[in-house]
């Protein structure tokens, strides 16, 4: 990723800069333009010229190329940034990096980007946003093939306000939150072939294990034989690699009496079991361990933020894979906490090393409220799409309170019903309670885990969609996403408000 900095006024423009011109919906040109003695060298009639030749009325994320031969800067970019949201801010900055990008082979080293609107200087959330999205949009998967082409070393994010005490600090969020995001892309993109429960946990231990206040342990199999955690070592006996839990806890000493714990799914690599998915299904499923990324990523933001908080990240990660030793359909499962459940499906696996992960964090840990985060069903792309994550919550308060952040971060999430008549699908003659219980899938799943919960406030965030994403948009790009990292972040800043006591039905 480009280095970020921020600055009050754009700086001398050299011969290796590529300047963004923010254009606002109707194609207004931003008045510095005109005004500033640091204005590029390109005229306010040029660029509206150009703007009209290629059609660009300022929607955001629309782009033209100004040349301006034998002059310096080397190009000039006119980007679309719409009404000024945050969402227009974040499709803004990522697109012109992008396309700053691809200029670096030409010799482009670094993008100077106002943010400012036509109508107000850019506010702390505005610049945190920016920050965030040149990071995010410069971001690329460290390459395992060489040579690597040549990348902008730094993006220069100009706003009139960048002195301003509450700006200074919402770009370090910024820097803090987009860091954190990218190694959880790091981990969701690295291959299976590297990435096992055990390299898994390794990792989480020589980041997290460096920030201030946190401290890691790693349960191996016989701390997760001895701990009951069935549903973890079900999924995981049938791969070479043993299963683990990473439990990962961030303890700031002004820290109050709330204890959140995020779980995240962390299955490295899914087959499907003995209920094992065709190729084609198979193929993305180095991305099955991204809930567990995200909670682990914004454990350490959060650290990296010191934040007044405690907070705990629970990773279960085992291998889903095919041998002898698979786990079969008709076996029963005994999770933490003595709960059971017969095995229908091998392929419903993120639920099993979930319910063990949720019912520690509340018997073991001293959870005071519980947020879970998955790849979990296909119900939820088909229901939502490839953008929107779905919620379940047991309380208004929290839902509420966990799509605000969504919102804030710019990770939008629905919520969705967890409906008492769909319960009895969950009977199992010889169990608790079965882990396949068919449609409506996303809320079937969804009513699985909430008995591991118990009374404690809860939510399931269902990413199966936004996790990995086709292509670019935005400052999400190709591959794994880091979603719902940001969500959770924004929510613990807020003090993981978790609204009114006790569970009520869900809207």
């Amino acid at each position: 990723m480009p280095r970020v900095e921020v600055l009050s006024d754009i700086p001398a423009l050299g011969p290796d800069d590529v300047l963004a011109v923010p254009v606002a919906t109707g194609g207004a040109l931003p008045a510095w333009l005109s005004a500033s003695v640091s204005a590029p060298p390109v005229s306010p009639e040029l660029l509206t010229g150009a703007l009209a030749d290629t059609g660009n009325k300022g929607s955001a994320g629309t782009v033209t190329d100004v040349p301006v031969p034998g002059r310096r800067p080397r190009s000039v970019v006119a980007v679309g940034v719409g009404q000024g949201t945050l969402p227009d801010v974040r499709s803004y900055v990522a697109t012109a990096v992008r396309r700053a990008q691809t200029l670096a082979e030409h010799g482009a080293r670094r993008l100077v980007l106002p943010v400012d609107s036509t109508a107000a200087p850019a506010g702390a959330a505005e610049v945190r946003a920016a920050v965030e999205a040149a990071l995010l949009g410069g971001y690329r998967f460290r390459e395992l093939s060489t040579p690597h082409p040549p990348r902008l070393a730094t993006v220069t994010v100009v706003a009139a306000d960048a002195a301003d005490p509450a700006v200074v600090a919402a770009a370090e969020a910024g820097r803090a939150s987009a860091d954190a995001v990218a190694w959880a892309r790091d981990l969701i993109n690295t291959p299976a072939n590297v990435k096992n429960p055990a390299w898994l946990a390794e990792q989480a231990v020589d980041r997290l294990a460096a920030r201030p206040h946190v401290t890691v342990s790693v349960l191996g199999p016989e701390e997760l034989c001895a701990g009951g955690f069935g549903g973890v070592l079900a999924v995981g006996g049938g791969s070479a690699s043993p299963p683990r839990v990473v439990v990962a806890t961030y303890r700031h000493p002004a820290a109050g009496a709330g204890h959140p714990v995020l779980v995240g799914k962390g299955i490295t690599f899914d087959t499907g079991g003995l209920s094992i998915k065709p190729n084609a299904g198979m193929r993305e499923m180095k991305t099955d361990m991204a809930g567990g990324a995200a909670v682990l990523a914004a454990v350490d933001a959060a650290a990296r933020l010191e934040l007044p908080i405690t907070v705990t990240a629970v990773v279960p990660a085992a291998e889903n894979a095919v041998s002898g030793s698979s786990y079969r359909p008709a076996d029963v499962v005994r999770h933490v906490g003595g709960r059971t459940t017969e095995v229908l499906n091998t392929d419903a696996e993120g639920r099993m090393v979930l319910a063990d992960g949720l019912a520690y964090a509340r018997l073991e840990l001293g959870a005071t409220v519980l947020v879970d985060v998955a790849t979990l069903t296909g119900a939820m792309k088909v229901a939502l799409g490839t953008k929107t994550a779905g919620l379940f919550a047991t309380t208004d308060g929290l839902a509420d309170a966990l799509r605000t952040a969504g919102i804030q971060a710019g990770e939008p999430s629905w919520r969705m019903p967890l409906l008492e008549e769909h319960r009895d699908l969950l009977d199992s003659a010889v169990a608790d309670a079965n882990n396949a219980p068919g449609n409506p899938g996303g809320t079937t799943a969804a009513l699985f885990l909430q008995p591991f919960a118990g009374d404690l406030p809860w939510a399931h965030l269902d990413i199966a969609g936004p996790a990995r994403a086709a292509s670019d948009d935005a400052e999400v790009v190709k591959g794994g996403t880091g979603f719902g990292a940001r969500t959770l972040l924004h929510w613990l800043e807020a003090g993981a408000p978790v609204g009114p006591a006790g569970v009520v039905p869900a809207r």
